[in-house]
């Protein structure tokens, strides 16, 4: 080191955080880290849904090189920009290991100018199963790990326990999903228990003991969409994060977060996608969508009433 020179630790701690220098991600508890991550930037998360109609009305085109080019546009406008991104892991899945590269390599370039990745895989299994996922996705050693995962609960709650065990192993964290957004859901997820709570409500109690006492925010997180409007379930006690899909192109406004979620909205994390990717290719208009839905969303859930 130069005479003069003040050495600068690569790794810095601030309180629960620590902070690497160099690869500019955030370790610690998944809560803790993502509340960090929306206080520095702002209560929204960005779904990555890279469809066949959205690569071509970018006129990239539907393919391994379309698909390349719009995930490395997505990263350029908006990666040090937003808290939290979403990609969806089916539509890389559909162009085989080439699409999983770059599903892999996008994963790598968010996590590196500091945003959470949430990957929506959905998975859920038993057992050795449910183990390989998430050492597939939770675990530092793996090459698609991300920050977090969504999780289908309806093995039964029980069957996410080795996810959730290695989640919180590596300070990460677990979406799962409660009460979504499609119309096939309320079937199953407001059918009724032996003890006359919905399934969705048992959904959220169940989250709700594996975060007891966590502060400021549990690690195990609920998928709730922002179109279900006004069902009386409780979200009050979840102490975790509540994502929330639906907004803008699929029907509900940021006004919704507080019809469905009460004083709970405090713990929501609002997401859009084609709200704001359908303003792409052009990097000024997908970071102008991505400031207007950030606007609204802070509106909504300061709001008192």
């Amino acid at each position: 080191m130069a005479r003069g020179q003040t050495h600068r630790a690569r790794v810095i701690e601030i309180g629960a955080l620590r902070i690497d220098r160099e690869e500019r991600v955030l370790t610690g508890s998944f809560g803790a880290r993502l509340e960090a991550a929306v206080a520095a930037r702002g209560r929204l998360c960005v779904g990555i849904d890279p469809h066949a109609a959205l690569l071509t009305a970018w006129g990239v085109g539907d393919d391994v090189a379309g698909l390349e080019r719009f995930s490395a546009t997505v990263v350029e406008a908006l990666a040090d920009r937003v808290a939290v991104f979403k990609p969806q892991s089916a539509f890389y899945e559909r162009f085989g290991t080439r699409g999983m590269a770059i599903l892999e390599s996008t994963i790598r370039q968010l996590r590196s100018a500091g945003a959470i990745v949430i990957l929506d895989v959905k998975r859920g299994d038993i057992g050795s199963t449910a183990t390989a996922y998430a050492q597939a996705y939770l675990d530092p050693a793996s090459p698609m790990c991300v920050d977090a995962i969504t999780a289908s609960p309806y093995l039964g709650f029980g069957s996410l326990q080795p996810m959730i065990d290695i989640a919180i192993r590596n300070g990460n964290g677990l979406f799962v999903l409660a009460l979504t957004s499609n119309p096939e859901a309320p079937s199953v997820q407001h059918a009724l228990t032996a003890d006359g709570r919905t399934v969705g409500q048992l959904i959220l109690d169940e989250v709700s003991q594996v975060n007891t006492g966590v502060q400021p925010l549990g690690s195990v997180g609920v998928v709730v969409g922002a179109t279900i409007g006004e069902t009386g379930h409780d979200f009050s006690s979840v102490n975790g994060p509540i994502l929330a899909p639906g907004l803008g192109a699929q029907g509900a406004g940021a006004a919704d977060l507080v019809t469905v979620f009460g004083t709970a909205r405090r713990a929501v994390l609002p997401s859009y996608s084609r709200e704001i990717l359908a303003e792409g290719p052009d990097t000024a208009r997908l970071r102008t969508a991505t400031e207007r839905a950030l606007a609204a969303c802070a509106d909504a859930l300061a709001t008192t009433s």
